[in-house]
């Protein structure tokens, strides 16, 4: 049995679609803001589609899957005994989550263990704590917010709740050696319902997510979910370093030279004339030349991050990537422009007028 917090399209077309592929079911998902896309999820029995829809390997991809995996649904303020319920329960492996980032913090209104908890640590907390009382042993803990490191900063929150209501020392050593907290990367474009499909009108719960999904999983042992789109790895760092640098980079450096030519997608960007080659030349002798070595097969994921961007199904709006652009700069664009400086002497010619233009020369 997996507990999920978020019900939310991405896990539903990303964890619980790799679950339901598996022919593994009862995962319990429960959400707690709004109530209604529990009730949908009961009222489907759980049941919903997911259209694959996008560009991979030089051919349009169409396809439709139907995930069977969800149990039910729980609404946090109204059902929280239940939710402790399945946190007592012998069959519980896995809690996941899907918070966002801003899931990623305590609230002061949290000063007790007493209801239903405020903050997601805390409702986490509870969680455990109750499996703790119940004799349980520890559980599989995969937080897919992309913050790096996210299962050890999620535990950090946990401890630092558990010792504003003062819970015992056994009960923290429990967290701390009997629950596995996993560090991992989600990586899978899920822009929710398809423009068009056969089951619109028909599937409240319809989503569509692009071919494209990668999952790593930082551990030294056993993932007990095969899936190809799964990677184990004991570190994982390295797949956000080409993440960032090439998809992310890719995304700001659009931004950067695109968006003031009048273009307004990604898509549209990867498909002009002008746009398009300078992408590639960008992309393949100045970013990719600069993780050879560093991070695994950055020519094919750079192959793979333009077919994602060549999706027909897509709509990836410049302005938005555009938003904290220079914060973003300098985390994805800058870095590559002085290791490439480092790594080959010459200034990489793309990246210097991209840099100079931003006014970070």
């Amino acid at each position: 049995m997996l507990l999920q917090f978020g019900a939310g399209n991405f896990l539903r077309a990303f964890v619980d679609l790799f679950v339901s592929q598996a022919g593994f079911d009862r995962i319990v998902v429960v959400q707690s803001t709004g109530i209604e896309r529990a009730e949908a999820i009961n009222k489907t029995g759980g049941r919903y589609h997911v259209a694959v829809q996008g560009f991979m390997n030089g051919q349009v991809v169409n396809e439709t899957e139907e995930v069977t995996s969800i149990s039910h649904a729980l609404h946090a303020g109204t059902q929280w005994e239940k939710v402790l319920e399945v946190g007592r329960s012998e069959d519980l492996k896995w809690i996941i989550s899907n918070t966002t980032e801003a899931g990623f913090a305590l609230d002061e209104a949290d000063v007790a263990n007493t209801g239903t908890p405020v903050s997601f640590p805390a409702k986490l907390l509870a969680v455990l704590l109750a499996r703790y009382q119940a004799k349980r042993p520890g559980v599989m803990i995969l937080p897919c917010e992309l913050i790096e490191d996210n299962a050890h900063r999620l535990r950090e929150l946990v401890l630092e709740q558990a010792a504003r209501w003062s819970v015992e020392g056994e009960a923290i050593e429990w967290l701390c050696t009997s629950c596995q907290w996993v560090n991992n990367l989600v990586d899978r474009i899920v822009p929710g319902p398809p423009k068009n499909h056969p089951l619109l009108g028909q599937d409240p719960l319809l989503l569509s997510a692009e071919p494209f999904a990668f999952w790593a999983i930082e551990t030294t042992g056993e993932f007990p979910l095969k899936h190809p789109a799964i990677t184990v790895a004991e570190d994982i760092s390295p797949y956000y370093l080409r993440k960032v640098r090439i998809l992310n980079g890719l995304h700001t450096a659009l931004a950067s030279h695109a968006l003031p030519m009048g273009i307004e997608t990604v898509r549209e960007a990867v498909e002009h004339p002008e746009v398009g080659p300078w992408l590639e030349t960008l992309l393949f002798e100045e970013i990719v030349p600069v993780l050879e070595g560093r991070v695994d097969d950055p020519t094919g994921f750079a192959r793979a991050t333009l077919d994602r961007f060549r999706n027909p199904f897509l709509e990836h709006k410049l302005s938005s990537i555009a938003l904290n652009h220079e914060a973003k700069f300098k985390v994805r664009l800058l870095p590559t422009y002085q290791d490439y400086k480092a790594k080959f002497g010459p200034e990489p010619r793309i990246l210097k007028e991209l840099v100079e233009a931003a006014g970070l020369a």
